[in-house]
């Protein structure tokens, strides 16, 4: 079953179930806020993410208050290691890009409904 780590007040998450359920694909709703997804999950994400040319800033919601207020940006430059950030977004659901999405064999982050086509 498909996890999805949603924040019930975000736009795109919404329409990203609105996606999964008129393509009649059962998920598993998951709060990112309350439970954000564990370390090896973000783990595993980051492997998907950099299989498709990502890197470890596309695990961040970087439009949101928190990534500025800890400036997160410039502990990237700065050298924030792989496993400083995922013990970060592992404690603090805000700063993980949403929606996120583990099939088991793949994951994404964000909604763009090609994308999703591929992963479903």
């Amino acid at each position: 079953m498909i996890k999805v780590y949603e924040y019930e007040k975000c736009d795109t998450c919404r329409k990203a179930l609105k996606f999964l359920e008129a393509n009649e694909v059962e998920y598993k709703r998951i709060p990112i806020v309350d439970q954000p997804p564990s370390a090896t999950e973000l783990k595993k994400m980051l492997g998907y993410l950099k299989a498709r040319g990502g890197s470890l800033k596309n695990l961040f919601n970087t439009s949101g208050v928190q990534y500025r207020e800890l400036g997160i940006s410039e502990r990237i430059k700065g050298g924030m290691t792989e496993s400083q950030a995922i013990e970060l977004l592992s404690k603090n659901g805000k700063l993980v890009k949403r929606p996120f999405v583990l099939t088991g064999e793949d994951g994404r982050v964000g909604f763009k409904p090609e994308e999703w086509k591929s992963l479903l």
